[in-house]
């Protein structure tokens, strides 16, 4: 008879922790935007405030889906030390800071085209004028990319966490961080285009965060790849006509 596959409880642990972390961050995310969602494109605020509430955003939708990543990566570290091969303590959390960098550098870029393009054309982004239809433009963007040969090879890059660290295992502190730097930018690669949404939609809203969120999971944990990407780029047409078409019925997000 076949052993049920036993549960290694550091793994489980490391799996709880980033949740907690996730859930903990919802929660400051909604205690932070509570009544700042103004709709699309709502101003990020200064500098300063955007990159503390971007961070703790990538937390509050990223480490649920790139738990499986982090548990591959921790197990290989601790197979390494029971060989007695060179694996630093806390090599896992250089990890996760790297993947957290990645995604930073691509928040404050975004951050500087808005503030460009509200700085050049002032008043482009409001939802009463142009506003919507640019944001309808970018969501449909997003749509678009979900069917490109771009999105399914970085989509499958974060599917298979044992051949990205197979093949790019690198020792200590420094080489933990620069494969963390890697995998983000391969996330980046697989999800700018739905973070790009979300700046459309309204970057501090809860709800289309939550929404984004649930897009990226599902994509990246589903054992149904394909259909779970053209799901993804239906839905996010459809929001798309809605900005559009009926700005009122898209509205009502935020938490």
């Amino acid at each position: 008879m076949a052993h049920a596959s036993r549960v290694d409880p550091r793994e489980a642990a490391l799996v709880a922790v980033l949740l907690f972390l996730a859930a903990a961050s919802w929660v400051l995310t909604s205690t932070q935007l509570t009544g700042m969602d103004m709709g699309a494109w709502t101003a990020p605020g200064p500098v300063g405030f955007f990159t503390v509430t971007w961070v703790v955003m990538l937390a509050a939708m990223m480490f649920p889906s790139v738990a499986p990543m982090v548990v591959a990566y921790h197990r290989i570290q601790r197979h390494r030390r029971q060989a007695g091969r060179y694996a630093p303590a806390g090599s896992t959390a250089a990890f996760v800071a790297g993947y957290l960098a990645s995604w930073t550098v691509f928040g404050l870029a975004a951050y500087a085209l808005y503030a460009w393009a509200a700085a050049v054309a002032p008043g482009i982004l409001a939802p009463d004028t142009n506003g919507r239809y640019i944001a309808a433009g970018v969501i449909a963007m997003a749509a678009l990319y979900q069917l490109t040969p771009a999105k399914n090879v970085s989509l499958m890059k974060c599917r298979s966490p044992m051949d990205f660290l197979l093949h790019r295992m690198r020792p200590g502190y420094a080489g933990a961080l620069r494969m963390g730097v890697e995998h983000g930018a391969w996330c980046v690669a697989c999800c700018w285009a739905l973070m790009t949404a979300l700046f459309a939609l309204g970057v501090m809203s809860v709800g289309w965060m939550a929404l984004i969120g649930a897009f990226i999971a599902g994509e990246k944990m589903l054992p149904w790849k394909r259909l779970a990407n053209r799901a993804v780029a239906v839905a996010l047409a459809a929001i798309a006509l809605g900005v559009a078409l009926a700005p009122a019925a898209t509205t009502g997000m935020g938490m």
